[in-house]
């Protein structure tokens, strides 16, 4: 697969590229990064065709954002499409947040002195967005996703969602999104609202593939674009050694017996695991890019030899047959053999 390719995105004037930058890790998820370390992951990222960006005021609580700005904001403009997100307003007088730590370890090193408050009202996503491009030090963002409403629908819906809308209709924004990890949410906002396109993190992965049952299939239909982001499951498909994490925690016995599984049939083929991870989501026909974080040169170079990586079509034939992925999924071969 050829990371440079681009797609339109969905009904919208924006095209992405097949493979994207996501900026978590220069946030310092799991572990800290120097400024100047993540300048250059972005700085390579663009020099190796990349031209998809996605981040969020969460991702180091505004870290991230300063970080992929610093690089971006000294480029031609045209020349990428960046993503932000929106629900969590970042402030120095709120009490730590305490989903974004594990046995009383947060999941973000190092960060300022600040703490992510939930905010999807009307009023708090203007705000959220006003700040972030103060933080990225550009003109204007392309895509904005509500982030991670999962307990707060209506809010996100009557607030968050109108919000976008006016800056999607007065051309400030291109295109309005969500973003979750879960596909049941998703798909109740492509019944209920005019979205654009949904980062879908973790659920139309190798070990996971949720997306399909209802979401995917909705996507296709109402041409909302689908983003793959967490397609290692946050480590284990790209790892799947002692201590693999999932869903940002350690794994389940029964969640690394069935990815070592994976990875058998897959060495049976010559074929990296991560190889198979970064490519399965494509195969569907509403997927059009993938995010992945990198938090260094070398990993990401190795993610971009992952996605260039040649599979054959006998290696997703037997994943079906030893029910490893779904029957119902389309392989990445087998999407360009029918286009």
């Amino acid at each position: 697969m050829n990371p440079a390719e681009q797609a339109p995105l969905g009904k919208t004037r924006l095209r992405v590229t097949r493979l994207g930058l996501g900026t978590a890790p220069l946030g310092n998820l799991f572990r800290a990064v120097t400024d100047g370390e993540a300048h250059a992951v972005v700085e390579h990222a663009c020099r190796q065709g990349l031209r998809l960006v996605d981040t969020a005021p969460l991702y180091g609580y505004g870290l991230a954002e300063r970080r992929v700005g610093h690089v971006l904001r000294a480029r031609p403009r045209d020349e990428f499409v960046l993503s932000t997100k929106v629900g969590r307003l970042l402030r120095a007088d709120a009490s730590p947040d305490e989903s974004q730590f594990y046995r009383g370890e947060p999941f973000y090193k190092d960060t300022p002195s600040l703490n992510p408050v939930f905010n999807f009202s009307y009023e708090g996503v203007m705000r959220s967005f006003e700040e972030s491009l103060d933080r990225l030090g550009v003109d204007r963002v392309d895509i904005v996703y509500i982030h991670d409403p999962d307990r707060h629908y209506a809010e996100a819906l009557g607030g968050a969602y109108r919000a976008l809308d006016r800056l999607r209709s007065e051309g400030t924004i291109a295109a309005v999104g969500a973003g979750m990890n879960q596909g049941e949410m998703l798909a109740r906002f492509a019944r209920d609202a005019e979205f654009d396109c949904f980062l879908l993190a973790g659920r139309y992965t190798l070990l996971d593939q949720t997306g399909l049952t209802e979401l995917l299939p909705l996507c296709q239909e109402k041409r909302i674009a689908v983003i793959a982001g967490g397609v290692y499951n946050s480590g284990i498909l790209a790892n799947p050694g002692p201590g693999a994490t999932f869903n940002y925690a350690p794994a389940e016995p029964a969640v690394l017996e069935r990815t070592r599984r994976l990875d058998a049939v897959c060495r049976r083929h010559g074929v990296p695991l991560k190889a198979a991870a970064i490519q399965f989501p494509l195969g569907h026909p509403a997927v059009v890019s993938v995010v992945i974080g990198s938090r260094s040169i070398a990993e990401l170079d190795e993610n971009i030899a992952m996605f260039r990586s040649n599979i054959p079509a006998a290696l997703w034939d037997d994943l079906r047959r030893e029910g490893l992925i779904s029957a119902a999924a389309p392989a990445p071969g087998e999407r360009q053999a029918a286009s």
